[in-house]
């Protein structure tokens, strides 16, 4: 059974999954970001399809950018504080599966290794 890395968002201000949120995911390598995915969040505040799986499932670092204060802006009164949250993160065990899930706000966020 091969890993895989996966995501989603949750909205803390309404209490929500976050849908239409934008989500870039980059490979760390030698000091350099590289792109391997654009994406956004569906209804359930997930992505449609794995970040990462398969043969395209390896270790190494990598760094996932949310790009939440669009979502909040669109409901804001006022620009969110937030714009975007960058998260970077080992994946040491291929065969293993990540998810890592984002609970935020326009204000604050967190995030953790989920199963």
């Amino acid at each position: 059974m091969s890993g895989k890395l996966s995501t989603h968002v949750l909205d803390t201000k309404n209490g929500t999954p976050a849908q239409g949120v934008k989500i870039d995911l980059y490979e760390l390598i030698e000091g350099k970001e590289i792109q391997i995915k654009s994406t956004q969040t569906n209804a359930d505040g997930r992505t449609d399809e794995l970040l990462l799986d398969g043969e395209a499932m390896r270790a190494g670092d990598f760094k996932l950018v949310f790009h939440i204060g669009d979502y909040f802006y669109d409901s804001a009164d006022e620009a969110p504080f937030l714009s975007s949250v960058p998260v970077q993160f080992r994946i040491n065990d291929a065969g293993a599966g990540y998810h890592v899930p984002l609970l935020a706000s326009p204000w604050s966020y967190s995030v953790y290794r989920g199963s």
